[in-house]
């Protein structure tokens, strides 16, 4: 455990909910292996009171915090810079405290890809990606398929003028050329497709874990030998990964995008170039009795 002093620096999450966050767990095995005074927490802060955190959060001189649902877009007007990529993916999901400005950008797509591209290397140029979901995450998933060489994104969800906002939202960058959107009641034909399926809703995430954001039935659909990908890492597996591999699909839970992505962040707030990604890897399997 990180001895907390009074010269120790302040690293965080903001959500809501976020008591589920498997993060702080993720971050302090890895403070406490490199030796630093630093302590990584939990802030659930409401929606409502994004603006006055963050002020807060620079008052008490907070080194960086990472960002999850549902501030990742809420929270750019806030910020001082961002990043090119946190620009393009229209997200942030970590914010580091440079010259008194906070400066926010997204590692998001770096974590989302590392299985992809490690465990189930492939040409993936033919391929077709369907993605569940236009949030925050979504946003990081279209970039990563698009940084992969998918040849179809498609992104499915309930609103179609959200829907439409989010495709126009990539204006005239070369992602919006192989992005298409379509309302849920077009699953029936986008399924069958599915080289991967990609669920980036909170639908599932504890403590709602009998939910899915596909039925039984839509999920029959889905080829055999697809890959589903699920955001979510707790519970494991999640119900709609249960029901993709009882239909032959291989199943990546958010656990390898949660330390992948959280090692990205951690060498930004601690302006290092290593660290120790086992370790965070490790404290998070033990503590879900992998």
């Amino acid at each position: 455990m990180t001895k907390i002093t009074g010269t120790t620096k302040l690293l965080g999450v903001i959500g809501h909910p976020v008591e589920h966050s498997l993060s702080p767990l993720m971050h302090n095995a890895a403070i406490s292996e490199l030796g630093l005074d630093y302590v990584y927490l939990p802030f659930p802060i409401a929606p409502d009171n994004l603006e006055i955190a963050i002020a807060g959060f620079a008052a008490i001189g907070v080194t960086g915090f990472s960002v999850t649902i549902p501030h990742k877009q809420a929270i750019m007007p806030l910020l001082s810079e961002i990043t090119p990529v946190a620009q393009a993916i229209g997200a942030v999901n970590t914010v580091t405290r440079q010259n008194q400005r906070w400066i926010g950008t997204n590692t998001d797509i770096e974590g989302f890809i590392a299985p992809l591209q490690t465990t189930y290397q492939q040409d993936w140029s033919q391929k077709v990606a369907v993605i569940l979901g236009n949030g925050g995450a979504a946003r990081a998933v279209v970039a990563g398929c698009y940084q992969l060489g998918f040849a179809e994104i498609y992104v499915v969800g309930r609103n179609e003028q959200r829907l439409i906002e989010f495709r126009d939202s990539w204006g005239s960058s070369p992602i919006a050329e192989k992005l298409q959107v379509y309302t849920w009641a077009s699953l029936a034909k986008l399924i069958p497709q599915a080289h991967l399926l990609v669920n980036t809703t909170p639908i599932g995430m504890y403590p709602q874990v009998e939910n899915s954001p596909l039925s039984v039935a839509e999920m029959a659909d889905l080829p055999q030998g697809a890959i589903a990908y699920d955001l979510i890492y707790i519970p494991q597996p999640t119900k709609f990964l249960q029901q993709a591999q009882n239909q032959g699909a291989i199943a990546i839970d958010g656990l390898e995008m949660l330390v992948q992505q959280g090692a990205a962040a951690l060498k930004i707030w601690l302006q290092i170039e290593t660290v120790p990604v086992e370790i965070m890897r490790q404290a998070l399997r033990q503590h879900l009795g992998l």
